[in-house]
């Protein structure tokens, strides 16, 4: 008997989701998750405010960077969402200010894992992430406060930094100024 063949996702589908969730395309499939909690969110908060001196403004590191709170990504098919991104200046000079989305992939992006959300963020997301050549991922899990910081190396991701606790860590590419954990897990 055949089997009915699901549709491809497209972005209209994303379009017509309501504002309280996220939505994501990956190979052609819908995925749709909550906004994220509060927690998730003060994590996401803590960490753009530590890298945004140093690294976007160049105030105490090297600045270089442009770092964005969940932009939209269009990366071949797949449209995805990390929940922090940056690119060096080099590769975006400035920031497209009419667009919803980019079309280029960043140099680093950041996922705050959730229940919900883990197994998407390592598992599908990850891929395309790798495909797409993003030089840097960071996994970060506030429920068992560590970061994960993973260096891509050939077609797959290694762990180069697993930091837990209260650490003051140097974690690439960001490893110009320590970071430290404790600001992360602050309520």
């Amino acid at each position: 008997m055949a089997q009915p063949v699901p549709a491809i996702a497209t972005y209209a589908d994303l379009q017509a989701l309501p504002p309280h969730v996220v939505g994501e395309i990956v190979d052609g499939r819908l995925y749709v998750s909550p906004r994220p909690g509060l927690g998730h969110a003060n994590v996401a908060s803590a960490l753009g405010e530590e890298l945004g001196p140093p690294f976007r403004r160049g105030r105490g590191g090297p600045g270089g960077w442009v770092i964005l709170d969940e932009p939209e990504l269009h990366l071949a098919r797949d449209v995805v969402v990390p929940d922090l991104a940056g690119w060096r200046r080099a590769r975006m000079p400035e920031v497209p200010v009419d667009d919803a989305f980019t079309t280029l992939a960043p140099d680093w992006a950041c996922e705050v894992l959730s229940r919900s959300t883990a197994g998407f963020d390592r598992g599908h997301k990850l891929a395309v992430y790798a495909r797409e050549q993003v030089a840097h991922v960071w996994l970060i899990d506030p429920a068992a406060a560590t970061l994960e910081v993973l260096r891509l190396d050939g077609p797959t991701y290694r762990v180069v930094l697993v930091a837990t606790g209260d650490a003051a860590v140097a974690a690439e590419p960001f490893d110009a100024v320590a970071l430290s954990l404790a600001t992360l897990w602050a309520r």
